[in-house]
């Protein structure tokens, strides 16, 4: 289960029990002081009652002569006393008629029955653990109240309290919703420890052994949740991390190849060229044409390495942040036309048919025509290498808002859809047919290195699309001024 349903369950949970400990709580609080209430009123009156019984209808008997007779007040008295409580007996109109507490002269002549006079419990408990509460008394012969006797009883007279009655089910329910509270919050306990703790404790095995460089290592987790979306992501972060690792030691590789490659590059024509040039010295050419044909292999061997040199220069600069690229603003046709009247017959040396642009757009736009020139170059021999005797290569130039697109495409053989992310990498040279593969070896691997790096120094894009034994198409623009 994932962590975010698990924990709302889990919150849901610990919600419903604290709202049934807290709801029962509340009822059995409220449910006693009803009770107590109850009590007082239904016991505490009833036991009054039953108290000063006795009183009560010595009262009723003798309530005309009271005044009149010690004797009478003094059986009060002792009743009071040994049931310590007090007594006060008025009349109808308040007249106090005897007083425990003052059986001599009483403490005050009148009472105010409307605060003095209470049949209930609602203002009769005065003081703690004290209730005072009258009885009316009433006249045996006539049925008529005569007069009231108010009595003040200590709580303890009253005997014992009825117990209070609560239902059982409701103290269940809080011990209940408190054990469960219990067990969610070890769940939780548990749930953070197996579910998190440890799982990150791993992760960071995982993390150390990626720094040692073992990618082998996989971050494996069973359960499908977040944890576990975090280790499938950390585990292909791992694979991508291994595959940018061995990319960089190909890289490596390859760099190490290419010097090799490029030593050997620069020591055929070199040998070639002193080997001429030592024929020549020695007087080997007996006439003015076969030095001519001489000079003319040794020109060829030096524009290869003249060529070697260039790319491995711009790249050398590259990397150090000093590439020369000088932008200045040119009317487009008249570079352009510069740039590829040169190039159409060259290609058409090579067997391969070449459409120029049918019209060129004259914009104003900010290039280094040195810069530009090598781009179409190196664009147009990746195309030569892709293409034989017969195929086409053809050059369109066009005006979008804001921007000049060229385009250079050819109905080659190409590219493979395995090299494609990399072809704009240094030093990657694709893979090709039989047919191809000399072509391929001639370069460096670097040209079209080179043609991304002039383009964004141009604030342009450049970007391509190939068919399998259809050909391929570049595309880059330029910011009109």
């Amino acid at each position: 289960m994932y962590w975010s349903n698990w924990f709302k369950t889990w919150l849901i949970s610990v919600i419903t029990c604290i709202l049934v400990f807290v709801g029962c709580g509340a009822f059995i609080y409220y449910k006693l002081e009803a009770q107590e209430h109850n009590d007082l009123a239904r016991y505490t009156v009833n036991q009054a009652r039953v108290e000063v019984s006795e009183i009560m209808f010595f009262l009723e008997q003798q309530h005309s002569v009271l005044p009149s007779r010690q004797d009478l007040q003094d059986q009060l008295l002792t009743w009071s006393q040994q049931k310590k409580l007090n007594l006060v007996s008025a009349g109808l109109d308040g007249t106090v008629l005897f007083d425990s507490s003052h059986q001599f002269q009483p403490l005050i002549d009148k009472l105010d029955l409307k605060n003095s006079v209470h049949y209930d419990l609602h203002a009769s408990k005065t003081s703690p653990g004290i209730f005072t509460l009258a009885f009316p008394v009433v006249d045996p012969v006539s049925k008529r109240q005569t007069g009231n006797a108010i009595f003040t009883l200590p709580e303890e007279l009253l005997g014992d309290k009825q117990p209070s009655s609560v239902p059982i089910v409701f103290p269940v329910l809080m011990l209940t919703a408190l054990l469960v509270l219990l067990l969610l919050l070890l769940q939780l306990k548990r749930r953070i420890n197996l579910g998190l703790l440890r799982p990150i404790n791993r992760l960071k095995d995982h993390s150390e052994a990626i720094l040692k460089g073992n990618y082998e290592q996989k971050a494996e987790y069973v359960e499908q949740d977040e944890i576990g979306e975090v280790y499938a992501v950390f585990d292909q972060m791992r694979q991508e991390i291994m595959e940018l690792s061995q990319q960089r030691d190909a890289q490596s590789k390859a760099q190490k190849e290419l010097i090799s490659n490029i030593s050997h590059d620069l020591k055929t024509p070199l040998t070639t060229v002193k080997a001429y040039i030592d024929a020549i010295q020695e007087g080997i050419c007996p006439d003015l044409p076969a030095i001519m044909e001489y000079m003319e292999i040794m020109q060829s061997q030096t524009n290869k390495m003249a060529v070697l040199v260039e790319d491995l220069l711009v790249h050398a600069l590259r990397d150090l942040g000093q590439i020369s690229v000088t932008l200045t603003e040119c009317y487009s046709k008249e570079v352009f036309e510069s740039i590829l009247r040169p190039i159409g017959p060259y290609i058409r040396t090579t067997g391969v048919n070449f459409i120029e642009p049918a019209e060129i757009p004259n914009v104003l736009i900010r290039i280094d025509p040195v810069r530009l020139e090598q781009l179409l170059s190196n664009l147009i021999a990746n195309a030569l290498k892709h293409t034989s005797a017969g195929d086409l290569i053809s050059i369109e130039i066009i005006q979008q808002q804001d921007q000049l697109k060229v385009t250079v495409s050819d109905t080659g053989e190409g590219i493979h859809p395995q090299d494609m992310p990399f072809i704009f990498e240094r030093y990657f040279q694709g893979q090709a047919p039989p047919s191809y593969e000399n072509r391929l070896k001639d370069g460096s691997g670097l040209g079209l290195s080179i043609c991304k790096h002039i383009i964004e120094a141009h604030h342009g894009t450049i970007s391509f699309k190939s068919v399998k034994h259809q050909g391929s198409a570049f595309y880059f623009t330029l910011p009109l001024c």
